[in-house]
């Protein structure tokens, strides 16, 4: 062996730990675990009450053929456990101080969404609707603002998903960190 070559390089315990996919995969991406899996236990139990408010004979609790305000008070209460519970899930995909402009729109817009949702299902109560208390019912009308209000919703919650990662140094692939080491090796030994 020449005086100016090095000894071949050992392959240590990271290198080998950054072999497999599954590993590199996981070094990669560090999402906050129990914040997601409790955005969604809170979105499903929040579905679970939406039904509950929408379609009480699911439940075998139907008493009245139209929608009072228990039941929209109930099925408002139902989307707003989802919406936050889904807030937390696709919040924590992103790591902290990084999201997009997109990402904070969106937040805003799912918001909005649940005000708008609010104050159309409530619009009678609020003394704006067509029916005055105690004749109270989810009318048409109402439907239709609580529809634009999901919407909205949808469209923030569209704009939330984080589609890629952050561009900085602690976001490349393990694999392509590890060919950067390699290749600036080689570069130190050529010179």
């Amino acid at each position: 062996m020449k005086k100016d070559e090095s000894p071949p390089e050992k392959i240590t315990q990271d290198d080998k730990a950054l072999s497999s996919p599954e590993e590199v995969i996981e070094n990669d991406t560090h999402f906050p675990k129990g914040r997601i899996r409790a955005g969604l236990v809170l979105a499903i139990f929040g579905y679970l009450v939406f039904l509950l408010g929408a379609r009480p004979s699911l439940f075998n609790l139907d008493r009245s053929r139209v929608i009072g305000f228990v039941q929209v008070s109930v099925f408002l209460i139902g989307l707003g456990i989802i919406v936050f519970g889904s807030y937390l899930t696709l919040n924590a995909l992103w790591p902290p101080g990084k999201k997009s402009i997109a990402a904070d729109i969106g937040s805003r817009l799912v918001s909005t969404g649940y005000v708008i949702c609010v104050f159309a299902g409530m619009a009678d109560i609020f003394g704006m609707g067509s029916h005055r208390l105690p004749d109270v019912f989810f009318g048409p009308l109402q439907a239709k603002g609580v529809a634009i209000g999901m919407a909205t919703i949808a469209l923030g919650f569209l704009l939330l998903i984080r589609y890629k990662a952050p561009e900085d140094g602690k976001s490349k692939p393990a694999k392509q960190k590890k060919r950067n080491q390699t290749k600036e090796i080689a570069d130190e030994n050529d010179s």
